[in-house]
């Protein structure tokens, strides 16, 4: 485990996950500054307490678990493959909403009929010797095949997974899906049912570092703090309208009629001075749900809203992170 002071977060080396990765903790105001192209190592300013490291998904995985570094983001597909079963690791954040994938079984497009799990099946039962199934990640798809009770032979593989067919040292494959265009141009099909783990990227933690190192808790809560902020504050806008009213109550009652107008906990209504006297115009600032501003707008110029404003927000900041409650539940367990 790292020391008390030296709190390290890995993030993928490399790649897509890596470029992503990096873009998404800069939206949420923690953007990564290597400090050498060439080196392994980098840091946040916003949070100068922390190292940042950089390593292949599944390392990071296995790092986190045996302790060597505190933090990490990879994707759902290799923490449940690597993960162990020691319950080292907490999954503190599980849909970072990037790196979406499925590990998934996909078959040949010539095997006709065979688009499911139970065909599939049926079609093993026909050969006079287990299926043979190409994959990168034995432990998920051995769980998943000896459920669906289909017997098989794993056969492991580091290269391109979508011509062992065509060559013929597997009858079928098991390998991370996004598009689906890869299997298209293997002529390979993927089973309607045949998703073993859906995926996308999440935050991880070591469990005895949240245990014995209070700076590691507190990054912990700084972390989802920033993530979860952020992350709900794209699903929202900051609308300010002008209304005409009798005063912030009789203009809160108008808003209330409507659906899309409720705010957080209500709305801000402020009087707006002007060049005359009593004319009782006030300023209503609400945040509305991204998909419904349309309506929102509606709504506001139905009961009189005029000058319509629309921000982004870079954060709504609860009381607590829900996600930090949970952690603190999961690690008194």
């Amino acid at each position: 485990m790292t020391s008390q002071t030296n709190i390290r977060l890995s993030l993928p080396s490399k790649g897509r996950l890596q470029d992503d990765s990096m873009s998404f903790l800069a939206e949420t105001g923690l953007s990564v500054q290597k400090l050498n192209p060439r080196q392994y190592q980098a840091r946040i300013s916003a949070l100068p307490e922390l190292t940042v490291l950089f390593q292949r998904p599944g390392d990071i995985v296995v790092s986190v678990r045996d302790g060597s570094v505190d933090f990490g983001i990879t994707g759902i597909d290799v923490l449940e493959e690597r993960r162990g079963d020691n319950g080292e690791i907490i999954v503190l954040h599980d849909a970072l909403g990037f790196g979406h994938c499925a590990l998934t079984l996909a078959v040949p497009e010539s095997w006709g009929e065979v688009r499911t799990v139970e065909a599939l099946k049926a079609h093993a039962a026909t050969l006079s010797r287990p299926l043979r199934v190409a994959t990168k990640f034995p432990v998920l798809t051995e769980r998943f095949l000896a459920q669906k009770n289909i017997p098989h032979t794993l056969i492991a593989a580091e290269g391109t997974l979508e011509t062992a067919p065509t060559i013929g040292y597997a009858d079928i494959i098991s390998d991370l899906v996004s598009s689906g265009q890869t299997l298209q141009d293997n002529r390979l099909r993927a089973l309607q049912d045949g998703v073993i783990q859906a995926s996308q990227s999440a935050l991880i933690a070591n469990r005895k570092a949240l245990e014995t190192n209070p700076a590691a808790l507190e990054m912990a809560r700084r972390l989802l703090e920033y993530i979860e902020a952020h992350m709900r504050a794209k699903e929202n806008l900051l609308v300010i309208a002008n209304m005409r009213g009798e005063g912030p109550e009789a203009i809160a009652h108008k808003l209330f009629t409507q659906t899309s107008l409720g705010g957080l906990q209500g709305p801000t209504i402020s009087p707006i001075v002007t060049r005359e006297t009593n004319q009782g115009w006030h300023s209503v600032t609400i945040v509305v749900r991204r998909d419904h501003l349309p309506q929102a707008v509606g709504e506001l110029r139905q009961i009189g809203g005029s000058g319509i404003i629309v921000s982004p927000v870079t954060y709504i900041f609860e009381e607590e992170p829900p996600r930090y409650t949970a952690m603190l539940a999961e690690l008194k367990k």
